[in-house]
């Protein structure tokens, strides 16, 4: 059975995302190998995962208004690239202060990658098909969760950290083929004016932008409040063994992967209900969470649909933002991303926060609740503002009518 041509050129970009989500949550797995090879405490080894996520906070916007008026095809190739040098440059660092130094180089394309790829996808398709096109490419992040990061994980284990990293290195480079020989040229690309970058700025003056933004850095803290300290509860808690953690990690990724596209499906035909929805569940997991991290099952469960909650906010919160941008989306799509990673540093920073005040291995999920609930609140807000523009669009409307 042949695929069609928009197919693979998603297909190429989602493995361009793989490579993204492996290189980055191998890192959790690994931190205990990696402390030891580079003779820190595994705390300090923790600083390489914030380096990372503060290069994908920096590197979205200042990647993207660098590279403004490029061809998306043209970004997209150098940025897989970059990805892949950045991979193999880790792999070769020789102490830790170097890698410190190479992993917030390496996030640097990370959110521009998923912005430019995003944008790219959308223009592939018929307009109803953009969000699930969307969220095939963002499904290559989910599913490395389920195989490249166990997979990678295990081998690093056995080969060593630097092996991983050449590993996610060559994903990287065969992505870059597949985008080179697979997504063509679009039209508007072609001879994009430098106006564009005033474009892409003005989008800020919208405050549902900023409000979007806020969802995705305070109501997606609530996953990574929780995720963040997973090991310890299942252990500690659950009485999982700690060999169990890979497959507990890989049912976070089936999570992740059905939350993704179940919220594609979704956003085509309720979007700001789909961010609602996602929300309020996010709410009602994180207190189940509280009472069912004592049971093994029951806790197993869970781990499945917190982030099926959490992730299937993402695609609705994509489009959202794209739509809102209007004519210069490429700053905003790649923002959402640098929103996420300051709700993996805001979450995993609260949830600490509880467990030494000594309020124990499942206060993090109170805060997580406390979180997806401010979330709820910034998007109610958001609706309200765009059913009041609505209003005050349709009685203009009508005034114009009657005259």
């Amino acid at each position: 059975m042949s695929i069609d041509p928009a197919r693979r050129a998603l297909l190429a970009m989602a493995l361009g995302a793989f490579g993204i989500a492996t290189g980055e949550f191998v890192t959790l797995g690994l931190l205990p190998n990696m402390a030891e090879s580079l003779s820190v405490t595994i705390p300090q080894a923790g600083h390489l995962i914030s380096a990372y996520a503060l290069g994908v906070v920096v590197g979205a916007p200042l990647l993207t208004v660098a590279a403004v008026g490029l061809p998306r095809k043209g970004l997209l190739l150098s940025l897989t690239l970059a990805l892949a040098l950045g991979n193999f440059a880790s792999a070769m660092a020789p102490g830790f202060d170097e890698l410190l130094i190479i992993r917030f180089l390496s996030g640097l394309p990370h959110g521009a990658y998923f912005g430019a790829s995003a944008v790219t996808a959308g223009n592939l398709v018929h307009r109803s098909r953009r969000n699930s096109a969307m969220a095939l490419v963002f499904a290559g992040f989910t599913v490395a969760n389920i195989v490249g990061v166990p997979l990678t994980t295990l081998i690093g284990q056995q080969a060593g950290w630097q092996f991983v990293f050449v590993l996610v290195g060559l994903i990287e480079v065969i992505a870059a083929i597949g985008i080179l020989v697979l997504v063509p040229i679009q039209s508007k690309d072609v001879g994009e004016p430098r106006e564009r970058l005033r474009h892409e700025l003005h989008a800020f003056r919208n405050i549902q932008v900023w409000l979007s933004l806020g969802i995705a850095a305070i109501g997606g803290g609530a996953m990574f409040a929780t995720f963040s300290y997973i090991t310890p509860m299942m252990t500690q808690l659950a009485g999982y063994a700690e060999s169990s953690i890979n497959p507990l990690l890989m049912l976070f990724g089936i999570g992740m992967t059905a939350g993704n596209l179940v919220g594609a499906r979704l956003t085509d035909r309720a979007l700001m209900p789909t961010i609602y929805l996602s929300l309020s569940c996010q709410i009602v997991v994180a207190l189940m969470f509280v009472f069912t991290v004592h049971h093994q099952l029951a806790a197993a469960i869970t781990i499945v649909l917190f982030p099926f909650t959490t992730i299937a906010m993402v695609p609705p919160l994509q489009a959202r933002l794209i739509r809102l941008a209007g004519g210069a989306p490429n700053l905003a799509a790649a923002s959402i991303h640098s929103a996420f990673n300051i709700a993996n540093s805001l979450g995993a920073w609260l949830g600490g926060l509880t467990i030494a005040a000594g309020l124990g291995y499942e206060s993090p999920n109170v805060v997580a609740a406390g979180l997806a609930e401010l979330g709820l609140i910034l998007a109610l807000i958001s609706g309200w503002f765009g059913q009041t523009a609505k209003h005050r669009r349709e009685v203009a409307s009508a005034r114009t009518r009657r005259l």
